[in-house]
């Protein structure tokens, strides 16, 4: 009998699973349909002894403070600041754009903010609403730069026109007029220094929590005894799809070992003009590992396979919002993550989602007598950086 059975070993499961039986003394049972814990942020060493992230680059980075103390529990960090160039017109060029991508490609020498501020403005195009993709990035620095760098890399990725996209795909990704060639500048920028499934695996040690892989919701959900529901997966899955399936972006992985120290200056690079596949990434860059060989990722947007975005159309959003009724007329069940709440949320905005998750189960949810607290959880002591 479990007080709580968890689908989802993910960031927004695992977080409530260690909050509910750390504070709560309650019996969780956390699932997950795949063969691991850690959700896409599941890493691994692969046949060559080099740190790869399975599904996708996850670079760390938030700028609250209490997000950023409450993973320190479970893991030490190194800095790391993510840079990612661009290939367009046969050179590689900082994004996202900056004084110095202009200069490269546009042979200037623009040397102040101000004289790149004035020379994004000549080329902006005023629209009378910003509605889409498209009218984000046109608005701010006009057509010519958003078809090298924009249109190309945003078909491939969505399979879509950014001008068939909601605003917020573009609006995600600064233009700059300094020569910060950070892709981030949030106040934390760091990586789990033993990687992200050795974080998941301190999350979920407790005696109060059972973990069961390989293992899916409808296959269980009759079997075992329990009081509440926390659903990470798709919401309209959840539902049986009644009004219809939201579509959702994957992707498909090719991973590549090479045998050389390094492949490319930067943990990623951008293919917005050419290829098939939208983005490299080498790990090394990420995770600071010292290695002869470099592990590498190919990675090709799909139609099919696992959901990793929510396509954000109106429409779309529409026909969640009838699952998301559904969800607040359902008792005893919380839908939490990017899937059950159909969001395209980073990881930190997932562990806050979790968290203030948690705050609402806390103050709704009437703690049973006689649960024992083990507080297995390490304490909330100074964040250690290497």
């Amino acid at each position: 009998m479990f007080d709580w059975l968890i689908v989802g070993a993910g960031f927004a499961g695992s977080v409530l699973a260690e909050r509910l039986a750390v504070e709560r003394g309650d019996r969780v049972l956390v699932i997950d349909r795949r063969p691991h814990i850690g959700g896409n942020a599941y890493d691994y060493y692969n046949d060559a002894g080099l740190l790869v992230h399975k599904y996708g680059p996850h670079i760390f980075h938030t700028n609250s403070a209490e997000i950023f103390r409450y993973l320190s529990r479970f893991t030490e960090w190194r800095e790391y600041s993510h840079r990612v160039l661009a290939e367009v017109d046969g050179q590689r060029v900082p994004v996202p754009i900056n004084r110095t991508t202009i200069n490269l490609l546009y042979g200037c020498d623009l040397k102040t903010d101000a004289e790149a501020e004035d020379w994004l403005a000549l080329r902006a195009e005023a629209r009378p609403s910003i509605q889409t993709s498209e009218d984000v990035v046109i608005s701010k620095i006009g057509r010519e730069l958003y078809e090298k760098i924009f249109r190309g890399y945003t078909r491939k990725q969505w399979g879509l026109d950014p001008s068939e996209l909601d605003k917020s795909v573009t609006a995600r990704v600064p233009t700059r007029v300094n020569t910060d060639d950070r892709y981030f500048t949030d106040t934390y920028q760091v990586m789990p220094k033993n990687g992200y499934t050795c974080l998941f695996g301190r999350m979920l040690d407790h005696p109060n929590i059972t973990v069961m892989l390989d293992t899916d919701y409808a296959d269980i959900s009759s079997i075992v005894e329990y009081d509440r529901i926390i659903y990470t997966g798709q919401i309209d899955e959840y539902f049986g799809s009644c009004f219809g399936p939201l579509p959702y972006r994957s992707l498909q992985f090719e991973h590549v070992t090479r045998a050389c120290e390094w492949y490319q200056p930067v943990g990623v690079v951008n293919f917005p003009q050419t290829e098939d596949y939208t983005r490299v990434t080498e790990y090394k860059h990420l995770t600071g590992q010292e290695h002869p060989m470099t592990a590498l990722t190919f990675e090709y947007p799909s139609a099919s396979g696992d959901p990793y975005y929510p396509v954000p159309r109106a429409e779309n959003q529409a026909r969640y919002q009838l699952y998301e009724e559904l969800a607040r007329n359902t008792p005893n069940v919380w839908f939490v993550g990017r899937l059950a709440t159909y969001r395209y949320y980073n990881m930190d905005q997932v562990v806050g989602q979790a968290l203030a998750t948690y705050r609402k189960i806390s103050l709704s949810v009437p703690r049973l007598a006689g649960h024992d607290l083990h507080a297995s959880s390490p304490p909330a002591n100074d964040p250690v950086i290497n």
